[in-house]
């Protein structure tokens, strides 16, 4: 399976640069080969834009979205503000290569007191299978929690798709915390993370894609990037025995 990751400067609130940058990422990612891409968080409107509960991306632009990943034949997670009724969630859908919902997740671990004060938490993982592989969706902080990762290794899950905005001065998650999470539990991830600055926040950049081994298969800076990397196949020798191992005192 080969992944596309896109990082960029967040649209900050610009429907118009949200869905050109999906577009030209899209489009770019299935002359590759790719068969999905993933942005950044809340890409719509923006994480850290100032009034996400009155900017919550319309039906319409949903359904724009939906024909550009039909148009491309690329699948396409995208993390969005997610409104039901007086409720707001910090969500990631992904849009199968038809122009298909195939799964929407809400984010369960809430960062700091802003998202706490933004949004819902989410009560439950999604699954799903595309291109022969069985997939979740996380978001940003869920990557973390080793519990998490464990549960969807322990469900079948082959690979994890992670829209992100990591921010400075936490540059240890993309170094450290996700290829660990990654080879720990023998799932392949896909990080995208936001660069440049967006109000009073500067992202870390740092977008990857980690096989289920721990090996980076491909790593942006601080810079725009769309990363395209080939999954490799899981080798049991390899893999990670550390569920099965693990022992309480």
């Amino acid at each position: 399976m080969r992944l596309a990751v896109l990082q960029c400067p967040s649209p900050a609130g610009d429907a118009g640069a949200a869905l050109s940058a999906i577009g030209s990422a899209l489009r770019a990612a299935a002359a590759a080969g790719a068969s999905i891409l993933t942005v950044p968080e809340v890409f719509v409107p923006g994480y850290n834009h100032p009034d996400v509960p009155g900017s919550p991306p319309d039906p319409h632009m949903l359904d724009r979205l939906a024909a550009t990943a039909r148009a491309a034949r690329c699948a396409l997670v995208i993390g969005y503000a997610e409104r039901e009724g007086d409720r707001l969630y910090n969500s990631a859908l992904c849009i199968g290569p038809d122009g298909t919902p195939l799964a929407n997740y809400r984010k369960i671990q809430l960062y700091g007191p802003r998202e706490q004060a933004l949004y819902t938490p989410g009560t439950g993982y999604v699954t799903y299978d595309l291109a022969g592989q069985k997939l979740a969706l996380l978001i940003c902080y869920d990557i973390e929690f080793a519990p998490h990762i464990k549960a969807l290794a322990a469900q079948g899950v082959s690979l994890i798709l992670c829209p992100t905005a990591n921010m400075h001065p936490f540059i240890h998650v993309p170094r450290v915390t996700v290829p660990a999470m990654a080879a720990s539990h023998g799932v392949s991830i896909a990080y995208a993370n936001y660069c440049g600055t967006e109000g009073d926040l500067t992202y870390t950049g740092g977008s990857q894609i980690i096989g289920p081994h721990g090996e980076t298969l491909a790593l942006a800076g601080e810079h725009p990037a769309l990363l395209i990397a080939d999954l490799p196949p899981r080798d049991p020798a390899r893999l990670s025995t550390q569920s099965a191992d693990f022992r309480t005192v």
